[in-house]
């Protein structure tokens, strides 16, 4: 195989284990956006939403961030980061860790303006929802941007295992080529 393609490459098994990480990651990132939810069944906000709940989301929020940033750090300290699959991998990663450390503090603004909407004397409920309802979504959709990354990185990765089927991984049961004789110590 050539070198340079060989340097290429990345193991088959450490790309099938960080597909797999990708994917379960991305999946947490899609579960959360999609029951981390603000309003209730007719659409509107709840009278009093709970601000435990809305800052458990943003709680939340941080540690899956931290984990798509370990997830990113690991895969940068990689020998494997700075070939071309690597670095379009990295850049997906990069996006992902991103977009997640927005969420939570969207999500914690949600439970911030929910604990003022809980004041008897409000004078602007409308337009407190109103910031309600936006900071809670964008929190969400940046969860769901993240995944996408996630997604976008995984796809690499997908690809990047195709290619390996040009190059036939080495059989164990190959020896490598006996070394050439050695000259022998007696003239004649």
């Amino acid at each position: 195989m050539n070198p340079d393609i060989q340097r290429e490459l990345i193991p088959r098994d450490e790309t099938r284990h960080l597909i797999g990480a990708l994917d379960a990651m991305k999946a947490k990132l899609l579960d959360a956006a999609q029951q981390w939810q603000l309003l209730d069944e007719s659409g509107r906000v709840p009278a009093s939403p709970s601000y435990t709940e809305l800052l458990q989301h943003a709680a939340d929020a941080q540690d899956l961030s931290r984990d798509v940033v370990q997830l990113t750090a690991d895969f940068a300290q990689s020998p494997h980061s700075t070939n071309r699959v690597g670095r379009a991998v990295l850049a997906h990663l990069a996006t992902a860790a991103t977009m997640s450390s927005h969420a939570a503090p969207h999500f914690a603004e949600t439970a911030e303006i929910a604990l003022t909407l809980s004041r008897p004397s409000l004078t602007d409920r409308d337009g407190l929802e109103n910031r309600v309802v936006i900071d809670h979504a964008t929190a969400r959709a940046y969860l769901r941007r993240a995944s996408e990354s996630l997604r976008d990185a995984a796809k690499e990765l997908d690809d990047h295992l195709d290619f390996h089927r040009f190059f036939p991984a080495p059989s164990r049961r190959e020896s490598p080529a006996p070394p050439p004789p050695r000259p022998s110590a007696r003239h004649r």
